[in-house]
């Protein structure tokens, strides 16, 4: 094309796929992303590389995984060293790669991968969140406007989607734009939303949350223990609340794209860094919401939708696995940018544009989908998972077709050694291939949550 075209990205902290209308929940009320998602192209199996935080965001911005550029938990703000460390100083992410391709660049949230309050290379535009967290969703916070920290009143994700506005009405209209919004809603603390949308939901059966028992396969962490013994109801209430405030703010930022005559023009994304149990498997978090980690489906499915008024085959739901390093290369694909050959695996991830342009498949696409958090590696097809934690367990294999809940552990099953030895094989080609020695997740044994990150200061800075 002689004329390159826009990109939004909506980058959601703790969104899951099981919470959104078009992807199957009965009760959620979310107009704009289900109408996005008829109109356009949705993914029904988007998988994050890493279910926690900092390492999802950085797989995105940096298209490499979590034992490539060595950022393997969240990184905690309370610790001065940890956060003034510039944890993507080695990798080159989209932002720069747009930047130079001749996007104007913009974000505007949550970043959560050191200096959150200085303007990070490749955005022309910042407005983030400061890196109090976590912080109440509503009242008086710290952000930073290009550098210079400011304190707002208000509920966060309107304040959020009004810099990403005032970005959009004084761009440089010269150049094309990527726009990266990182709402934070689905968040925990589950409280603090606009009654208004809380009330909705009091009353509701929550028939899309299984009533499951506690997770078998080890202990739950503060956080979900918290919420599981308090008022699940009400938290349950108060996410499917911040669920609604996204959908609005999305249609807010449509609104505004359409008033300025770029919707046919602009690449319209809505995802999530990972997944999040509200009572799943017993659990109140995401992988780190038990002790082991874990990788169960809802912690590790994310929603993807894609939209752009005449540019995509629409009312697609495809059933391809992709995931956020997939996501990288698309959206450097769709902007015309040929990346620099750095060797064979340095960017794992692959191009699913033609998916969203046809209706047609790709070739040889995967039908596996890989993931990682610390020492804990998992590989998932179509029938099994098997999530392996190195060097001595506990180990998992899960036949997701008899049993989708996760609930029989299959690893020691005389009868199931071959596949936990040739999906043990699958694992070890597919890391072995591309992670970077010094920054492998496998160098870093998992500890008590409070000393995580002290580990990751210790082995990765």
């Amino acid at each position: 094309m002689a004329e390159k075209n826009n990109i939004v990205v909506i980058f959601n902290d703790d969104h899951a796929q099981w919470a959104l209308g078009s992807y199957g929940n009965r009760e959620l009320h979310t107009p704009t992303l289900d109408h996005l998602a008829h109109t356009g192209v949705q993914m029904e199996n988007a998988f994050t590389p890493t279910p926690v935080c900092s390492p999802a965001r950085a797989c995105f911005l940096t298209g490499r995984l979590a034992s490539q550029h060595g950022v393997h938990d969240y990184l905690a703000s309370n610790d001065a060293e940890i956060h003034g460390h510039n944890w993507l100083q080695d990798e080159i992410t989209l932002a720069q790669i747009l930047s130079q391709a001749g996007y104007q660049t913009a974000l505007c949230g949550k970043w959560h991968l050191g200096n959150d309050e200085q303007p990070q290379p490749g955005f022309d535009h910042w407005f983030s969140l400061s890196g109090d967290y976590p912080f109440a969703h509503d009242g008086s916070s710290r952000y930073s406007d290009n550098g210079h920290l400011q304190e707002i009143s208000g509920y966060e994700t309107p304040v959020i989607t009004d810099r990403a506005i005032e970005f959009l009405r004084q761009r440089d209209q010269n150049q094309p734009f990527f726009l990266y919004v990182g709402f934070r809603a689905t968040h925990s603390p589950w409280q603090g939303h606009p009654e208004r949308l809380a009330a909705q939901y009091r009353q509701s059966a929550f028939e899309d949350v299984p009533p499951d028992v506690a997770y078998p396969f080890g202990r739950q962490n503060l956080e979900s223990t918290t919420y599981r013994r308090s008022d699940p109801r009400e938290g349950l209430a108060q996410y499917y609340a911040a669920v609604s405030a996204l959908d609005q703010a999305t249609g807010r930022l449509l609104d505004e794209l359409d008033a300025l005559d770029l919707r046919e023009t602009t690449l319209l994304v809505y995802t999530s860094d990972h997944g999040l149990c509200c009572g799943h498997h017993g659990i109140w978090g995401k992988g780190n919401g038990t002790l082991p980690l874990n990788m169960v489906e809802e912690s590790i499915r994310v929603p993807m939708i894609f939209n752009q008024p005449g540019r995509l085959f629409e009312q697609q739901r495809r059933r391809e696995f992709v995931d956020h390093v997939d996501l990288f290369q698309t959206l450097a694909s769709y902007a015309g940018v040929e990346l620099a050959a750095k060797g064979d695996n340095y960017y794992p991830g692959r191009s699913f544009l033609p998916m969203l342009e046809n209706s047609g498949s790709l070739p040889n696409w995967r039908n596996e989908q890989f993931g990682e958090y610390g020492n804990l590696r998992m590989v998932r097809t179509e029938t099994h998972k098997l999530v392996r934690r190195y060097p001595d367990g506990p180990c998992e294999l899960f036949d997701l077709q008899a049993d989708p809940r996760e609930t029989v552990n299959l690893f020691d099953d005389l009868v199931h050694q071959s596949l936990v030895k040739r999906l043990t094989a699958r694992i070890d080609d597919y890391f072995g291939a591309c992670q970077d020695p010094v920054k492998s997740g496998l160098r870093v044994r998992e500890l008590p949550r409070h000393n995580r990150s002290e580990a990751w200061r210790t082995k990765m800075v």
